[in-house]
């Protein structure tokens, strides 16, 4: 019988809606970050650095390029006989073909895998956030409280706490009281939806609660555990950790990595983040080009101006280009004479000669201006922007477009551009 002490289940399958057409054809996880890392690494990488070498992936929205980045584990070392790397989407159960419908109804739907190695524990991680934690440490913490559930927890200024799950613990850590997005919070312990269970625990707590429409970790499965009297431990973490759910808040932490002395370093000896790399030829900057403060990635040629940018893999940057304060996903072509201000472009795009990118006023977007905000000029995936044109701030362009899609050349501030069947 194959015996783990402690296996992962990680959350990958959501769409992640407010990063807009980032996430129109592929999942949150597998999102492009820090030149030549997804979003996904960072947990796979904290679980291997961890001594944790199960890892089952669940996931669910627009799955294909997750499921090819993943492979079968090799970056991570997680390409093992017994445990490595499985990657579990929802499957078709003879009765009826059952959608994930909330974090823990995923979980609940794999209890076989989990049952299979048989361990004492489960971390549940979620494949969304940034940041290097040592699960062992926390596994030690739950272990010397006797804990049957630890959640990991974030101090948060009490001004936004209302936006997280909060625990109210005792001296000791343990946990008295939890409130989902309290509004008048009493403590600023945020959850980062980061969990040990005693696999025992979590096993029947899956089952008394498997009828919950939605079935979610913070709304059923953790009261269900806490009304029983199972003693719950909050685990604090004081290290780096961003939620990259907003077009914002994923700028901002790419633009985090080129400090000079970034916050969250990505290449630390002793705890690597670990990816799934093409074989590239080495950068290529032309003898009058310039760059300054950025990250260039592997395959990359730049006869133009780079500054304050985190530059993918495989991209072209033409002569007498300016990129500034920019984020550029790999394998995109970028013509001559342009000028790229705070713009998020996605994979595989393709820019025209002379086009202006987030120039003049600053204006609310016209559909989205919850997600469209900061300023930000967003372009989606295998989006193809003619010569000559020039776009306004807060706006945003999906799909291949010709010039005629443009008046004057022109896309205003704050305007939306998809073109149908994108």
């Amino acid at each position: 019988m194959i015996k783990k002490e402690m296996i992962a289940m990680l959350l990958a399958g959501g769409q992640g809606s407010r990063l807009g057409v980032l996430t129109s054809k592929v999942a949150k996880p597998a999102v492009a970050f820090g030149g030549k890392y997804r979003i996904i690494d960072f947990p796979l990488s904290n679980c291997i650095n961890s001594g944790v070498d199960t890892v089952g992936v669940l996931t669910q929205y627009q799955p294909l390029r997750l499921n090819s980045h993943i492979g079968i584990g090799i970056p991570w070392d997680l390409d093992r006989n017994i445990g490595g790397v499985a990657v579990l989407p929802p499957y078709e159960k003879s009765a009826n073909s059952e959608w994930y419908t909330g974090t823990a109804n995923a979980i609940y739907q794999n209890l076989e895998y989990m049952d299979s190695f048989n361990p004492e524990y489960v971390l549940i991680l979620s494949g969304d956030h940034i940041y290097k934690m040592d699960y062992e440490v926390m596994l030690d913490f739950h272990k010397s409280n006797n804990a049957e559930v630890t959640i990991a927890v974030m101090p948060v200024p009490i001004e936004e706490a209302s936006r997280f799950g909060i625990m109210i613990t005792d001296e000791n850590r343990r946990i008295t009281e939890f409130e989902e997005k309290p509004a008048n919070p009493r403590s600023n312990l945020a959850s980062m939806g980061i969990y040990i269970f005693n696999w025992k625990t979590l096993k029947e707590a899956l089952i008394a609660m498997a009828d919950q429409p939605a079935l979610d970790f913070g709304k059923h499965v953790i009261p269900y555990c806490h009304e029983k009297g199972s003693p719950l431990y909050a685990y604090e973490f004081t290290g780096y950790w961003k939620d990259v759910g907003t077009l914002n808040s994923y700028w901002e932490a790419n633009m985090e990595l080129i400090d000079i002395v970034p916050e969250f370093n990505l290449y630390e000896e002793y705890w690597k983040i670990y990816t799934k790399t093409e074989i590239q030829p080495p950068q290529y900057i032309a003898d009058n080009s310039m760059v300054e403060r950025s990250i260039i990635g592997e395959g990359t040629d730049i006869y133009g101006e780079v500054y304050n940018s985190v530059i993918g893999c495989g991209i072209t940057i033409g002569k007498g280009t300016v990129v500034r304060d920019s984020i550029i996903m790999n394998q995109t072509q970028i013509g001559d004479g342009c000028e790229l201000n705070k713009a998020i472009i996605a994979e595989n795009v393709k820019i025209g000669n002379n086009v202006k990118l987030g120039v003049g006023e600053e204006v609310d977007n016209d559909t989205a201006p919850h997600i469209y905000n900061h300023g930000i000029v967003t372009v989606g995936e295998k989006s193809v922007i003619p010569d000559g044109i020039t776009v306004g701030k807060n706006s945003v362009i999906f799909g291949v477009t010709s010039a005629a899609d443009y008046e004057d050349s022109h896309l205003a501030s704050g305007r939306t551009l998809i073109k149908a069947g994108e």
